[in-house]
């Protein structure tokens, strides 16, 4: 069954990074939609992976800076090293101003669509890495500050939720799947990226030039392209489309926290629900990035020699021994990539089946069980057990990521999902500071007071749970929104016209449509495009973490 409305020229005629120029016509498949997400996505998720560079960067000039010069003088001289303490505010940079441009933008994204801000956000992302080519080539680190930092996160954020809405509308029938399958690229990037980074630095070393900048350099122009073809291939349905033959859920049929109605960006964060549902990610991804930034000394200092075969402590251990351990440590942390990775997509599409709400809740029940377990764990010496919970726990991390844009949608509406989630990612820039400033100065602490490396990770753990804990009370006292911050038909309509959401140009307004039968070989190169790096990635991360075992 469809509704015809006369189609517009006017679409036809507008700008070709208009949100007009990308209205699907009657046919299009919309497994062409999470490809391109993908191809973003796996681009700008090298911002995990930037570590890579930190200590060849270091080491650039071969000279370290005096004692007595002050950090002004560090930032601009060019004749000593930069210290991974300077290089680390690079990464610091990313995740502020992704949240920050994602709050600040989201609202011009949905009206200027899914191609213009996938553009903008290749521009900033690429445009960022060449600027601090420049800045290593004349080591100037504010150079890598302002162009990775500020003007890469910027294309962070714009990057991450251009799909967001674009997916949820394509994918009215399972909300959590479509944006688990865009949101794990990011969780891949540096998968992709990190083993790229390091054979491209490794191709153009010399004995005077760690081979960094020209590495920023092939990296820009492989990630200008991929994105570029995201961007170009995203098309957005006409307002109330949906998947021939699916019918929506009926209204008041046991799940009420599911609307069919539109709350709008401006009245959506003022909401109890927004506030709730900024906690419950906050809280979620504190305890998930606090362990994924110590999961390396975590696991050696436990278990020490006991990695080996021996039963020597971790202060007891030979150098040969730490390296030994190390080696394992990492292929420990590659395998919490994976399952960071693959978490996004299972817990995300599996909240499709028992809903968004019900999946923070064994994010949180299970996640405590975990955390409180995994001391006793580790006293029992049992390494299997150990990495078994880590990885469980990584898994529902990645999965508080890939949820909640699902479950915005289910309490806001898909009309301005996008601008919402944006707002919300505040609280990833938040988590990003409470989670490891939690986790690394309580541990300084105690090793500062005497208490051995095996325990010194036992409190945290345990205040980890305590955050959980209030996760699961913030996610319980979610509600379905109340009638008074709904958009009228009035106000919805006006939005609409606003954000171009009308039929393709030329065509009658399709409401519903299966995908063509000529579509298909597009979405098998499309997917095989992004599919291939994604497999040679995790190829190499397994060959990593192999020494686990």
């Amino acid at each position: 069954m469809s509704v015809t409305v006369p189609g517009s020229d006017h679409a036809a005629q507008a700008p070709f990074l208009s949100k007009e120029r990308i209205i699907a016509r009657p046919g299009f498949n919309r497994w062409l939609v999470p490809p391109a997400a993908l191809a973003i996505h796996l681009c700008i998720g090298m911002a995990y992976g930037f570590s890579v560079f930190w200590l060849p960067l270091s080491k650039a000039i071969g000279t370290a800076c005096p004692a007595e010069m002050d950090f002004i003088s560090q930032v601009f001289s060019s004749t000593c090293d930069w210290p991974i303490s300077m290089l680390g505010w690079v990464y610091t940079l990313f995740f502020i101003f992704l949240g920050c441009s994602a709050a600040i933008w989201g609202g011009w994204l949905e009206r200027a669509g899914p191609r213009k801000a996938g553009v903008v956000s290749a521009v900033c992302w690429c445009g960022g890495l060449v600027i601090s080519a420049l800045g290593v080539y004349t080591h100037q680190i504010w150079l890598m500050w302002i162009g990775s930092g500020v003007i890469g996160g910027i294309g962070l954020g714009l990057g991450y939720i251009s799909p967001v809405s674009t997916l949820i509308k394509w994918f009215p029938d399972k909300r959590g799947m479509a944006t688990g399958m865009a949101i794990m690229g990011f969780g891949g990037g540096a998968m992709v990226g990190a083993p790229l980074a390091t054979s491209l630095m490794s191709s153009f070393a010399s004995p005077g030039d760690v081979g960094v900048w020209q590495t920023f350099l092939v990296m820009a122009l492989i990630y200008f392209v991929f994105m570029i073809a995201g961007a170009l291939t995203y098309r957005v349905p006409p307002t109330g489309w949906k998947p021939e033959g699916w019918v929506p859920p009926a209204k008041n049929t046991g799940n009420s926290m599911i609307t069919d109605r539109h709350v709008h960006v401006s009245v959506a964060w003022k909401t109890p629900q927004f506030a709730l549902v900024w906690l419950v990610l906050c809280l979620n991804v504190s305890a998930g990035i606090g362990i994924l930034g110590m999961a390396s000394p975590l696991l050696q200092e436990v278990f020490g020699g006991q990695l080996i075969g021996t039963v020597l402590s971790f202060k007891e251990l030979s150098a040969d021994q730490l390296k030994q351990v190390a080696a394992i440590a990492a292929g420990f942390t590659g395998l919490l990539s994976l399952f960071n990775i693959g978490g996004r997509f299972f817990w995300a599409s599996f909240s499709d089946y028992i809903g968004r709400k019900y999946t923070y809740f064994v994010f949180f029940a299970l996640g405590a069980a975990l955390y409180g377990l995994v001391p006793n764990l580790g006293h029992l010496g049992n390494v299997v057990l150990f990495v078994t919970a880590f990885c469980i726990i990584l898994s529902m991390y990645g999965g508080g990521f890939a949820t909640v844009p699902a479950y915005l949608a289910d309490l806001f509406g898909t009309q301005m999902v996008g601008a919402i989630h944006g707002r919300l990612l505040t609280a990833w820039a938040a988590a990003g500071v409470l989670g490891p400033v939690l986790v690394n100065y309580l541990r300084e602490y105690q090793l500062a007071h005497g208490v051995a490396p095996a325990a010194v990770y036992d409190k945290t753990l345990y205040i980890l749970v305590g955050l959980l804990a209030l996760g699961f009370i913030c996610n319980a006292l979610v509600r379905p929104v109340a009638d008074k911050y709904f958009m009228t038909d009035e106000q919805l309509a006006a939005e609409r016209a606003i954000g171009h959401d009308k039929a393709a140009p030329g065509t009658a307004n399709v409401l519903e449509w299966h995908a063509a039968p000529n579509t298909r070989l597009a979405v098998i190169v499309a997917w095989l495009a992004v599919g291939l790096p994604l497999a040679w990635g995790v190829i190499v991360t397994l060959q990593k973490t192999a020494v686990l075992f």
